[in-house]
């Protein structure tokens, strides 16, 4: 299964998602690439929109594959030193404030929150999210995935309410692969999805 763009698959997640619809609910995405398919998700759900910043620990020699994650306010998932995590948190609040331009934060306190990112390809970063979001007192936690490796999903289910993934190959390399078009989403754009939304 490949999609033609984040949006599209952002789209099909939708469709699954249904249910939500004009719920007491609202949609999170993981910046940046995730923004892109959350905005398709809110807007087919009639719902809010609202960004967490999630910056993952790349392996060594291969940044893009995350052995680990650090969410907002410190939570993180994996082990890391003190100086890392510190870095990593003033990156966090810096983007944050970034693509929220002075608008406030949505609640999370007793709200179905829908946690969307692109893809998955060792779930580092939205078990991140996953423990962020637990720890904001959410009535009802649920992931929507486009893409993950099938061997994640028992991993991430136990950890919320309800898991949505349209594509769990045996075979997996890396998010992009089961993309037509995967271009790098910028900060700009993160912004624009956000300021259009709200």
């Amino acid at each position: 299964m490949t999609f033609t763009d984040r949006n599209q698959a952002g789209n099909l997640l939708a469709e699954k998602l249904s249910s939500y619809r004009g719920q007491h609910a609202l949609v999170l995405g993981l910046a940046r690439g995730g923004v892109v398919t959350a905005r398709a998700v809110a807007d087919g759900l009639n719902l809010p929109l609202d960004v967490v910043v999630v910056k993952k620990i790349g392996a060594p020699g291969q940044e893009e594959l995350a052995i680990g994650a650090l969410a907002p306010d410190g939570v993180s998932y994996g082990d890391f030193g003190k100086s890392q995590i510190t870095n990593l948190n003033d990156q966090i609040k810096q983007k944050t404030l970034l693509y929220r331009k002075g608008r406030k934060p949505y609640r999370l306190h007793n709200k179905t929150v829908i946690l969307v990112d692109d893809g998955a390809a060792t779930g580092a970063t939205m078990e991140a999210a996953i423990r962020w979001v637990r720890k904001k007192h959410a009535k009802k936690i649920v992931v929507a995935l486009p893409v993950v490796p099938k061997e994640l999903i028992p991993k991430i289910s136990p950890e919320v309410d309800e898991l949505v993934v349209l594509h769990a190959p045996d075979e997996f390399g890396a998010v992009g692969q089961f993309y037509e078009r995967f271009e790098q989403v910028t900060d700009e754009e993160v912004v624009e999805l956000l300021d259009n939304k709200s």
